[in-house]
């Protein structure tokens, strides 16, 4: 397969995250959006090393993963906080808690 196939649908990924973002008002379908776009970045990365600039888009990918399951994780922690105080995971809801 070419690389133009990889770019391809990691833009349809991206794109698909982009919506999700724009549309969702619950915290965990957001996240999961923020995720798609995330993989879409790993996917441009990996294509990139295998097509072009060896093992460096490999190693770029895996430091892009382990800073989104820390992301994952800092993210979570703030819906279940979120949900704790609310008992709803509803976005519109987190703007409240500054007051």
């Amino acid at each position: 397969m070419d690389v133009r196939f990889y770019l391809s649908l990691a833009a349809v990924l991206f794109v698909t995250g982009v919506y999700g973002i724009l549309t969702r008002r619950n915290a965990i379908g957001i996240m999961l959006s923020v995720e798609l776009m995330a993989n879409a970045l790993n996917l441009n990365l990996v294509a990139f090393g295998r097509y072009g600039a060896g093992a460096l888009g490999q190693v770029f990918a895996m430091f892009s993963i382990a800073l989104t399951v820390t992301e994952v994780v800092v993210g979570l922690g703030i819906v279940v906080l979120l949900y704790r105080s609310r008992h709803d995971v509803m976005v519109n809801l987190a703007s409240e808690m500054k007051r």
